[in-house]
């Protein structure tokens, strides 16, 4: 009967945030394959883990697995993800060459951040609090609200116009 439970719990938890860790897994790496397999591997962690799942923190909490897993995944490979499978997922979403070749600008400029600045904006885009951010980042508030500042001061600057434009000209307190 608990295994039902789990199972049922899993099931309510994989669907209501599974798109987003697997967006936010794309964005931080650029590759949809990893994102995938970063999906899936968060997912798989929950599902083994010893502690039970606070629906309050949930969503961060799955982000924070999969930064770890990223994070892991780029000790082991040593190299730059290619961006070439996320332009290809990109282009089945979007109909146009011209949105295309601005989601392809955008996996560009997130690429050129920093790793932590990368998950700050990507966190922040999320609906994450600057406060959670701090706190999966392990950095200050303040410093949270400069990383976010800046990612998308270079975004907006590298992207005029483009996809995401309206947000990253956006102040969130």
């Amino acid at each position: 009967m608990a295994s039902e439970a789990k199972s049922a719990n899993f099931g309510e938890l994989y669907a209501a945030h599974a798109k987003d860790v697997y967006r936010f897994s794309l964005y931080l790496s650029g590759d949809a394959a990893l994102a995938q397999d970063l999906t899936s591997e968060t997912f798989l962690r929950v599902w083994i883990a010893e502690q039970p799942v606070h629906l309050a923190s949930v969503k961060s909490w799955l982000f924070v697995i999969a930064r770890n897993l990223y994070r892991h995944e780029l000790r082991h490979i040593r190299r730059k993800l290619p961006l070439n499978e996320a332009i290809a997922s990109g282009a089945s979403l979007a109909g146009s060459a011209e949105m295309r070749e601005q989601l392809a600008q955008v996996c560009r400029s997130l690429a050129a951040l920093p790793e932590v600045d990368r998950s700050a904006v990507l966190l922040r885009v999320e609906g994450v609090s600057y406060q959670e951010i701090a706190g999966l980042l392990q950095i200050s508030v303040a410093s949270a609200k400069v990383k976010v500042h800046r990612a998308r001061l270079h975004l907006a600057k590298e992207n005029p116009g483009g996809i995401g434009h309206e947000y990253l000209e956006k102040r969130h307190s």
